[in-house]
């Protein structure tokens, strides 16, 4: 009996600020993130690009990406897309774009990329407030 649907591997997800696709096909990531560092809070990301390679599989498929606070509940963004494979050995990439989003607290945020809704990769986005240097000539502040 020859399998007609094969749940596909991911075989990477990454986030970046830019993606573009040369003229022969091959991707270009620009600006790939493994955390955001900002000197206050509430700020918003312009746009941030999720992108995701599925392979070894075989069949339609939908892919589910979410954005999810430091409180492990709340869904900053969610993103769907269906997709096909019609063999183990070809793939597909899916490119998703999440507009304005507005980190509010600092901590660990994550990533959750999903297929037919079961869980492939979870990983952390931590968004560090780390305010910036005082000016040159500013008087420092007594230690506590």
């Amino acid at each position: 009996m020859t399998p007609t649907r094969i749940l596909p591997d991911l075989q990477c997800s990454l986030l970046s600020d830019e993606v573009r696709q040369e003229a022969n096909g091959n991707f270009i990531l620009l600006g790939i993130l493994n955390f955001i560092r900002v000197p206050q809070l509430p700020v918003t990301a312009f746009r941030i690009f999720a992108f995701n390679r599925w392979t070894a599989g075989m069949g339609q498929f939908t892919e589910s990406i979410r954005l999810v606070a430091p409180d492990q509940t709340t869904v900053l963004r969610k993103s769907e897309a269906k997709f096909a494979l019609q063999d183990p050995a070809h793939n597909a990439t899916n490119i998703s774009v999440f507009p304005q989003v507005e980190f509010a607290v600092p901590g660990i945020y994550f990533v959750e990329v999903l297929v037919d809704d079961v869980m492939k990769l979870r990983y952390p986005l931590p968004i560090i407030l780390s305010p910036p240097p005082p000016p040159p000539g500013t008087p420092a502040e007594p230690a506590a």
